[in-house]
């Protein structure tokens, strides 16, 4: 009898430590507790010490997880599992995940520091009235380029990139709606161009750049351009201050044919478990002070117009990284392609990188 008790007794221990590792877990991955909230950003998004911030001031732990790509983190959320509570995609991001219901709407009630925002951010064609998203950063995409290592020479075009003289010495984002964006504006063509003909004809113009490029990189973009591994990078205007910071040599243009105006957004999942902690963390990084302690610590653009009040004048005054309402004129917004169209420029830009080996 006592050897069952015995037994009874260790089960019983052996069966709690599986329970308490199995919490630890499901905690780590987002399984949360109730007093947990899961973000899901990119890296290195964030001021940490906003995060530190917003737990002493809401009693929320906070699980931070990030993704490099809008398509890993919505095949992320389609899977499940994973209790994202705040994730934030790009601007056509957000229309993919309202189609495929993969976002719950947002309470406006509880959310009183939309106030801020610049009202130029709102209200756009991805998301009409913000009913399931709230601007976090923007930027452009345009070239940083060493005037000194090209003997003092400025950039203003995308064409400009296909002189025989810059061999070797251009870096890309590795990025198919960026570097075919970039192709299509250098035909004067629209970035979101569906049309198979336009599309094949920026594939051999980039395929007659390949002389110039030595490299199609990812976040390594930064420093090899701050170290001077090459003159150029075509890159977003958030990692061009970056590199700007660390080599004041190198300045930053958005062409003049136009590019990329970008949004990132912080929305809900439809994965989500504290919805209450969620409109309270979008709320809290809301606030003028935190947006502006985040856009310092980011460097990318911030939408909330009150911030601008907390930040150097020289940073919000600069042309290059807030463009007055001329400039914005010759951007666009990357549109929700579709499957079949996305996967095509996804086609061409490998085609592309295989075309240089």
């Amino acid at each position: 009898m006592r050897r069952l008790v015995q037994s009874f007794a260790a089960v019983l221990l052996i069966t709690a430590a599986l329970l308490y590792i199995s919490y630890r877990l499901n905690e780590s991955e987002g399984y949360a507790g109730s007093r947990t909230l899961t973000v899901y950003n990119w890296g290195d998004y964030i001021d940490p010490k906003l995060i530190k911030e917003f737990e002493k001031e809401t009693g929320w732990k906070v699980i931070y997880q990030t993704f490099d790509s809008n398509e890993a983190m919505m095949a992320k959320i389609a899977q499940g599992g994973t209790t994202f509570d705040v994730a934030v995609p790009s601007e056509y991001a957000i229309s993919k995940m309202k189609e495929e219901g993969m976002l719950l709407p947002l309470d406006h009630s509880k959310l009183p520091n939309l106030k801020y925002l610049d009202s130029r951010f709102l209200n756009l064609s991805f998301d009409p009235g913000n009913q399931y998203s709230v601007p976090y950063f923007w930027g452009t995409v345009g070239i940083v380029y060493n005037s000194e290592m090209l003997g003092g020479k400025k950039l203003t075009s995308w064409n400009d990139l296909w002189n025989k003289d810059l061999r070797n010495q251009i870096l890309l984002v590795d990025g198919a709606r960026e570097v075919m964006g970039m192709a299509l504006n250098s035909l004067h063509y629209s970035l979101n161009d569906t049309n198979q003909a336009h599309l094949l004809q920026a594939k051999r113009k980039l395929d007659s750049l390949t002389p110039n490029v030595k490299a199609i990189v990812g976040d390594e973009i930064k420093m090899l351009l701050a170290n001077e591994e090459a003159a150029i990078g075509v890159v977003w205007s958030g990692d061009a201050a970056e590199i700007i910071a660390e080599n004041d040599k190198l300045d930053y243009v958005v062409p003049k044919e136009g590019s990329n105006l970008w949004f990132d957004n912080m929305v809900i999942p439809k994965t989500a478990k504290n919805i209450e902690g969620a409109h309270q963390f979008i709320n809290f990084m809301l606030d003028p002070k935190h947006a502006a302690a985040n856009a310092e610590y980011v460097g990318y653009s911030t939408p909330n117009k009150k911030a601008l009040e907390y930040m150097p004048k020289e940073v919000v005054k600069d042309q290059r990284f807030y463009p007055d309402f001329h400039s914005i004129g010759r951007l666009e917004v990357y549109e929700n392609l579709g499957k079949r169209m996305l996967a095509y420029y996804n086609e061409l830009f490998l085609e592309f990188k295989m075309h240089r080996k």
